[in-house]
């Protein structure tokens, strides 16, 4: 799979309209599931390689409008990893601890040590999104934080942290329909909240911020990923391919046996 088409390229403005929540490359669902099926041995092998070097990191950051699908990516990606290494972390409403520092403190504290993998369930982007668009804070401030964004991302790269940026775009028509689903369907009703259909009226809103954040955060060491979520088999398929890429870019080799260890041949 081609994923540089899913990338944002650094320093180009964003239209999300140009971007197909719907695609599928053509491929049927049974030939997408079969697909990424066949991805989990060889992500299972360098995820283990990761945590054996423990020279690296990994963060994967989830952003998308409600009911595009972080919590999937979580469950059937990430899911398929061997939990031991991978830490998840979600940000919710900042609390009056976290308030009372500046706005990438709680984000800092979550980032993986070397050799694990990170999942952030939403992120520091919130603060140039949400923040944004329901005028929690004056422009004058939450403006400034996309410099402050990619200096931080740097840092972390610096610190051989390699950072995937992941939009799950889903198009309004179909977070309809999975809204509809969470208010009828027993099973989901815990997770229709009412705050879903306000940020939905306040959908164009949304993606300006995004757009803008995209398209001003998007750099060579954490670049931005727009995956087309309308399709939950489709977007788990290109989230593997892009997982699996970042790993493969590491060039990896498992540690070899301790010095001391050297001279011992048999095990009495």
């Amino acid at each position: 799979m081609n994923i540089e088409r899913f990338r944002v390229e650094p320093g180009k403005k964003v239209d999300l309209g140009e971007w197909d929540a719907h695609q599928t490359d053509g491929l049927k669902k049974k030939e997408g599931k079969k697909l990424a099926a066949e991805l989990v041995d060889t992500l299972n092998q360098q995820q283990e390689m990761l945590y054996a070097r423990d020279e690296d990191a990994i963060l994967l950051v989830l952003q998308g409008m409600d009911t595009s699908g972080k919590d999937g990516v979580i469950k059937h990606v990430v899911g398929a990893l061997n939990p031991q290494g991978c830490q998840v972390t979600g940000f919710k409403v900042p609390t009056r601890e976290e308030l009372a520092h500046d706005f990438l403190w709680r984000v800092h504290r979550a980032t993986p040590r070397r050799g694990m993998v990170g999942i952030f369930n939403r992120s520091h982007y919130e603060d140039v999104v949400v923040v944004r668009v329901d005028e929690l804070a004056p422009e004058s401030v939450w403006r400034r934080r996309y410099g402050l964004i990619n200096d931080f991302e740097r840092l972390l790269s610096l610190n051989h942290v390699h950072i995937i940026k992941l939009f799950l775009h889903i198009s309004p028509e179909e977070q309809r329909e999975r809204l509809q689903d969470r208010l009828v369907n027993r099973e989901d009703q815990w997770k229709f909240k009412v705050g879903d259909l306000e940020a939905r009226r306040d959908w164009d809103a949304y993606m300006a911020a995004y757009e803008e954040a995209l398209g001003r955060c998007s750099t060579e060491h954490a670049p931005w990923y727009v995956i087309p979520a309308d399709k939950k088999w489709y977007r788990n398929l290109v989230v593997s391919h892009i997982l699996l890429r970042t790993f493969q870019d590491l060039e990896m080799e498992w540690p070899p046996l301790e010095a001391e260890a050297q001279a011992i041949e048999t095990i009495i």
